[in-house]
């Protein structure tokens, strides 16, 4: 499946939770899509666990 496609789809999935739940159903659809996509990439081994902490922690700005 292309990237194309699972944008299609995860979009169509957001619009519908938007449309028949309203915005705090598109939230919940966003942040477990989220999290589904981190733990998909960690079961895949393209990401580990110490880059979790790079990603939540952000960009150091003092240099």
């Amino acid at each position: 499946m292309n990237l194309a496609l699972v944008g299609l789809l995860a979009g169509m999935a957001l619009g519908f939770a938007g449309y028949f739940g309203g915005f705090a159903a598109f939230l919940l659809v966003a942040a477990l899509g989220a999290v589904g996509f981190v733990v998909g990439r960690l079961i895949e081994g393209d990401l580990e666990i110490g880059d979790l902490g790079e990603l939540l922690r952000g960009r150091d700005r003092r240099r």
